[in-house]
């Protein structure tokens, strides 16, 4: 047990011998707990360096060495669900000595990614996604006649979401050759657990247990009675090691377990036995999520992810005030409106924490409703709420809002329900990279009737947007982003801002910056250069048609500047406008481009896209240096 993270690189001699899985394969069995230990050790150490994702991988470190011990990977295919659990894979898989560079720009992704490795074999970051990507590699790999084995690792949280129990209903109806390993971090799911478990689960899962069970099928299958007698005898001794088995069982998985997740050697026998197992398996672990370090353990939440350690504050040395995040400015409006209006209803799709709901889900717990992974039930459960007079505030990240866009156009916005939507993440989210960029959600939304979408500049204005879309009679979203903002004081007092009506925030001339939430700022930076005037636009839909007017008459240039795809967003809008009253200006469109931006920190995401001031001026000024062409709306 380890309870300091080191501050210097650990000893490995065990692990320097096996970071490829041809290595790992040739080591005896009997050395796999020292193996873990070190992994473990070399975890704490590199993820202290860099910070990312923490108590997940910690919890599965046995599991990871026993799937690569017995499985011919890459050649066998090993689908990790989410990714968060995915450091010691990459240690493991000719990855260690890059483990330093996790979630820097240009160094190792933060979750599995295809074009990293070999041995990531599918793409993750959102949940809930492994075993359908498992089945449909088991599926291809029947129809290419290939003897390939398929391993899907879930855990006990992503398998809450609907998309998960679709699949393993297909894998069942299919009679997929794959294994599901779920593996239950003690969060949800309470197993019965013990010596008897492990024992019988090496029997259910052996060779000679599968071919009698298959035989027996054959032979009593004649005989009603005397089958519905084994196979209700079969399933009592089940339940009484695993109560999982019964949903499972029923389902068309063979269900084995639950047992340990941290006894390397059993993983590996029980493994042996399940590799060669035909038809769907099951294999039921339990783990403890920031295993071997205390203080993981007995936080499993706030050890989620750790940043990395900084050096302490030198002596006489002030630090530096803290600015809000985004998410605290919500989770204080939450409660303030919760105080206000009793009718007030917060949901979020296992997202408590990181939307900033903790103190409201203590001090309204008849009020919240944390309905786990499942985006588009939350977004049906307000829809249905909205219906009987209740006023439901749903707080979810940009790109899980994705998850459920036919709830959001079918359930709420068809019926012009009164749903109010927190959306947080949006744009560019740093070092967890593409997979959780929020850079869609304009285009997604601003083609649906019946909505308001709203794009605060700072801290302040996202408190009063919120206010202003909660006041609203319909569906209405505040977008805004992650980390801190500008740092502006945020009045206790609510007040509703006029809907569809920005601000200029600065007068220039020939120029005008029409910016968009997180890019008022920089865009003002910008301005300087220029003289150039910037508005402060507020609303995406409904356009503040008026001032957009009014900066085409009294300026050569329009400018549009957001946190967001260039194509479909809010500049799209502008343009769509602008030729739709044939103003006659010149448009320049600025934000991200069409691609997916990798991980790095936010500023040098920013920069990269040329969303920084600097690059917001340098872009203007190249296209006053470009001559003028018949087009009047030219895209960046």
């Amino acid at each position: 047990m380890f309870n300091h993270i080191p501050l210097t690189c650990p000893n490995t001699p065990l692990l320097d011998q096996a970071s490829q899985p041809d290595a790992l394969r040739q080591l005896p069995i009997s050395v796999l707990p020292a193996l873990a230990r070190e992994v473990r050790e070399y975890l704490l150490w590199c993820t202290g360096q860099t910070g990312g994702h923490f108590g997940a991988g910690l919890g599965v470190v046995e599991l990871t060495i026993a799937l690569h011990y017995v499985y011919q990977t890459p050649f066998d295919r090993v689908i990790w669900d989410v990714g968060h659990q995915a450091y010691p894979h990459k240690i493991l898989t000719g990855r260690k000595e890059q483990m330093l560079t996790i979630r820097q720009k240009d160094g190792l992704a933060a979750f599995p990614n295809r074009a990293e490795s070999e041995y990531d074999t599918f793409g993750v970051g959102h949940s809930s996604t492994s075993i359908s990507a498992a089945l449909g590699m088991s599926l291809a790999a029947r129809h290419q006649g290939i003897d390939r084995k398929v391993v899907a690792v879930i855990g006990d949280g992503a398998m809450t979401a609907g998309m998960a129990f679709e699949a393993l209903h297909d894998a069942a109806h299919n009679k997929a050759d794959m294994l599901v390993v779920l593996n239950d971090n003690q969060m949800s799911i309470s197993p019965n657990v013990g010596g008897l478990s492990n024992y019988l689960a090496q029997i259910w899962s052996s060779k000679q247990y599968m071919a009698l069970r298959e035989e027996g099928k054959k032979v009593l299958a004649t005989m009603p009675v005397a089958w519905n007698f084994a196979r209700r005898t079969e399933e009592s001794m089940k339940h009484l090691t695993a109560s999982t088995g019964t949903l499972f069982e029923a389902i068309g998985f063979n269900t084995i377990g639950p047992i340990d997740g941290h006894d390397v050697i059993e993983l590996v026998h029980v493994l042996r036995n399940l590799r060669e197992a035909k038809g769907p398996q099951l294999l039921h672990i339990y783990t403890t999520k920031g295993k071997g370090f205390a203080p993981a353990e007995a936080d499993p939440i706030g050890y989620h992810a750790i940043t990395k350690i900084a050096p302490a504050v030198e002596r006489g040395q002030t630090p530096a005030l803290k600015k809000p995040k985004y998410s605290e400015v919500f989770g204080q409006w939450l409660c303030d409106m919760a105080v206000a209006d009793s009718r007030l209803i917060g949901i979020t799709p296992a997202m408590c924490e990181g939307s900033g709901m903790v103190r409201f889900a203590q001090e309204f717990a008849s009020r919240f409703y944390d309905v786990a992974i499942a985006e588009q039930h939350a977004v049906t459960l307000a829809a249905g709420m909205a219906c009987e007079g209740l006023k439901p505030v749903v707080a979810i990240y940009s790109t899980f809002l994705q998850r459920g866009y036919d709830q959001l156009v079918h359930d709420v916005a068809l019926q012009n329900l009164d749903v109010t939507f927190a959306i947080d993440r949006a744009g560019l989210v740093g070092e967890d990279g593409p997979t959780h960029a929020g850079a869609y959600d304009y285009a997604y939304m601003r083609t649906i009737p019946n909505i308001v979408i709203c794009a605060p500049a700072d801290e302040n204005e996202c408190r009063q947007l919120l206010y202003t879309a909660y006041l609203h009679q319909g569906c209405a979203a505040v977008r805004y982003p992650r980390g801190t903002g500008t740092g502006v004081a945020i009045a206790p007092n609510m007040t509703a801002l006029p809907i569809g009506k920005g601000e200029i925030k600065r007068h220039g001339q020939k120029i005008a910056i029409l910016a968009f939430g997180s890019m008022v700022a920089p865009s003002l930076q910008a301005a300087q250069a220029l003289n150039a005037t910037v508005a402060n636009m507020r609303f995406v839909k409904p356009l503040d048609e008026a001032l957009i007017t009014h900066l085409a008459a009294e300026h050569d240039l329009l400018v549009t500047v957001e946190e967001h795809a260039i194509m479909g967003g809010a500049g799209s809008a502008v343009n769509e406008f602008v030729l739709a009253q044939n103003l006659g200006n010149q448009v320049l469109n600025l934000g991200i481009p069409d691609a997916f931006i990798e991980h790095a920190t936010h500023n040098e995401m920013l920069s990269s896209c040329g969303l920084d001031a600097q690059g917001i001026e340098q872009a203007i000024l190249a296209r006053l240096a470009t001559p003028k062409t018949a087009s009047s709306s030219l895209k960046m």
